[in-house]
């Protein structure tokens, strides 16, 4: 018996498997080990780096909520802009007019290719020079605009993986029927193809919110992760800092993305869909459309 993506491992295969697994186990629990020996040896162990968070209401109240209150906003602007913006770059590279096909298509590729942090930097600046942006929410427009065109350009490959992953015959029955191209993309295929992308519009959704640290660390944004270092300044705990903003971050994905799969399964309960998948990484979505798009086991 086989699946999709391989053979079924047999007797020998699977004691090997559980053999790798046992040595991945132990190398993993040496190299735990191995750091709490190491934080512990540099105090970094002792209650009072700990207790902070959990006695003194004030490290709360002033640094970790108000960060991540900021990274929040950032990252719900950045979504609400970013969406819609690669949707409609996304369908129009599937547009059959050269004209806007053509040049949708090179700034999604321009903007793809610049990393994220540069475009923060280069919209700071762009604010200093030609704007009167005020100097204190002017790091946050800058992250705004480096996230909002660097994931548009993502989420329009997103859109049109998920539209060329749908079957051909739904694009022949809409034209069957007479339909015309802006109302078989629009009332045919997008709704269709939306269970598809959820996935990787999902993962794309988390590295907003992620990214969001860039605009503390260079910046001077105040999002969660900046709060590190004036928690450390104040109660001498780095890596405890860093520990309990790493947890914050982590609890605010999971809910975003265990919201996303309700989401999507609900999607999938009430529309039909026709079992195609977007693949989280688009990077290599061909000119073709083929590679990113495969089919749900």
């Amino acid at each position: 018996m086989t699946s999709v993506l391989y053979d079924t491992p047999g007797p020998k295969a699977k004691a090997r498997n559980w053999l790798y697994t046992g040595v991945f186990v132990v190398l993993l629990g040496l190299a735990l080990w191995w750091a709490l020996s190491l934080m512990a040896e540099n105090n970094q162990l002792d209650a009072d780096k700990w207790s902070p968070f959990v006695t003194e209401s004030q490290i709360w109240t002033t640094f970790l909520i108000p960060g991540l209150l900021e990274t929040l906003k950032a990252g719900a602007i950045s979504m609400v802009i970013a969406l819609p913006l690669g949707a409609l770059l996304g369908i129009g590279r599937l547009s059959d007019h050269a004209w806007v096909r053509v040049p949708v298509g090179t700034v999604v590729e321009f903007f793809r290719a610049i990393p994220v942090l540069m475009l923060m930097l280069f919209g700071y600046q762009l604010y200093v020079q030609f704007t009167a942006v005020p100097s204190d929410v002017r790091p946050l427009y800058a992250v705004v605009t480096g996230l909002v065109l660097y994931n548009s350009a993502v989420i329009a490959e997103i859109v049109r993986a998920g539209v060329l992953s749908l079957p051909s015959g739904q694009t022949d029955a809409a034209k069957a029927i007479g339909m015309r191209k802006g109302q078989t993309m629009a009332h045919v295929l997008i709704p269709q193809a939306v269970t598809a992308m959820l996935p990787a519009l999902v993962s794309q959704l988390v590295v907003i919110l992620k990214d969001t640290a860039l605009g503390g660390a260079l910046l001077g944004l105040a999002e969660l992760m900046s709060m590190n270092r004036q928690i450390s300044a104040n109660y001498s705990n780095p890596i405890a800092a860093l520990f309990v903003i790493a947890l914050l971050f982590i609890l605010v994905n999971f809910a975003l993305t265990t919201f996303a799969s309700w989401l999507e399964g609900r999607q999938r309960k009430s529309t039909k869909g026709t079992g195609a998948v977007v693949a989280g990484d688009v990077a290599e979505v061909d000119a073709g459309g083929a590679a990113g798009v495969g089919e749900a086991p």
